[in-house]
């Protein structure tokens, strides 16, 4: 595999997704099924992502992270908005004509032991892409190109013939990536994919992403609830509440100096390794629940929990205000 930097075919901006919508209906009723609302896991989403960057996808567990990814790969129906990749608006494509693009969209999955089939050695596991493309023909090249896969990602070749539960949770995760550059793809979704990992693993496969990324010109979108880690490896940030994007910011510009109030008590939340400057410093926690995604409360979403709330934030929904230099930010104290 060779870096994908000469693609200059390509268009620059791998994708753009435009207020992107998934809504699940709730039903009701043992015998006439009626729908009596609908969860808003995803509500209005938009987003550029540019070629060989990472987009770093935070916010707590529930605000629909994980839906938007697996809405962009088309892995859920989209309730509306647009999704449009390298150029092709894919947002009505049925799987048959998802099939060819699935080979340039890829994804890991949070769980690297529960995201593997068991009873596959791990040759199958990463060779499964290119059989299920038809990429498989040459048996000889089939295994050069697994053996190739495995070392790319810090394995040895011969543990092509083993079963995922014969590794360590790291080494699963490893097993995952590779599998997900089998058909060399421009764009990589990785779901909380350091999540389940020891601290100490972590950063080990977090460098891995990044390694590979400049070896292969990989465009990533990197969805984590820790801030620690999507700062290592972003260059852009996009904090979601709710179903929506409150800000989004280069990764220098939200860290140096986030504008939302909820980036702000994220990133508060971090902590400091030296407990003098920990304890000194002002603690700003985030009181209350997350409302229901079935009925978001009026006006801004982070009204009923926001420390510095205002009355328009009670009845106005604040849209997304560009701040200049990429940034743009969801929040009437920076104007409407």
């Amino acid at each position: 595999m060779t870096s994908s930097a000469p693609d200059a075919g390509l268009p620059r901006t791998v994708l753009e997704v435009r207020d992107l919508k998934v809504h699940f209906p709730v039903m009701a009723g043992a015998v006439l099924r009626r729908q009596v609302g609908s969860v808003k896991a995803v509500d209005g989403v938009s987003f550029d992502v540019r070629r060989g960057e990472t987009l770093g996808l935070v916010g707590e567990s529930g605000c629909g992270k994980s839906t938007t990814g697996l809405a962009v790969l088309k892995m859920l129906d989209i309730t509306s908005g647009q999704v449009v990749f390298e150029g092709e608006d894919i947002s009505g494509y049925d799987r048959a004509r998802m099939r060819p693009i699935r080979r340039r969209m890829q994804m890991v999955y949070q769980d690297p032991f529960g995201s593997l089939n068991p009873r596959m050695k791990v040759a199958e596991i990463v060779g499964e892409p290119l059989e299920v493309h038809g990429m498989a023909t040459d048996r000889a090249v089939y295994r050069e190109r697994v053996a190739s896969l495995l070392d790319m990602v810090g394995l040895l070749p011969d543990m092509a013939d083993r079963y995922p539960h014969e590794f360590s949770g790291g080494q699963r995760q490893r097993i995952g990536i590779a599998r997900a550059l089998a058909l060399e793809p421009s764009l990589i979704i990785c779901d909380e994919p350091v999540s389940a990992l020891d601290v100490s693993i972590q950063a080990q496969v977090v460098n891995l992403f990044q390694e590979l990324q400049e070896r292969l010109g990989l465009t990533y979108i990197f969805i984590a609830h820790d801030l620690a880690v999507v700062r290592h490896i972003s260059h852009r940030i996009a904090v979601m509440y709710l179903g929506r994007i409150v800000e989004i910011a280069s990764r220098a510009d939200l860290y140096a100096r986030p504008l939302h109030p909820y980036t702000e008590a994220l990133l508060a939340a971090i902590p400091i390794p030296d407990p003098e400057v920990e304890a000194s410093r002002p603690q700003q926690i985030i009181t209350g629940e997350v409302p229901s995604a079935m009925r978001p409360p009026p006006g801004c979403r982070f009204h009923t929990r926001c420390p510095r709330v205002m009355e328009v934030c009670r009845s106005v929904d604040p849209s997304m205000r560009d701040m200049g230099d990429g940034r743009a930010v969801a929040c009437h104290l920076h104007g409407r």
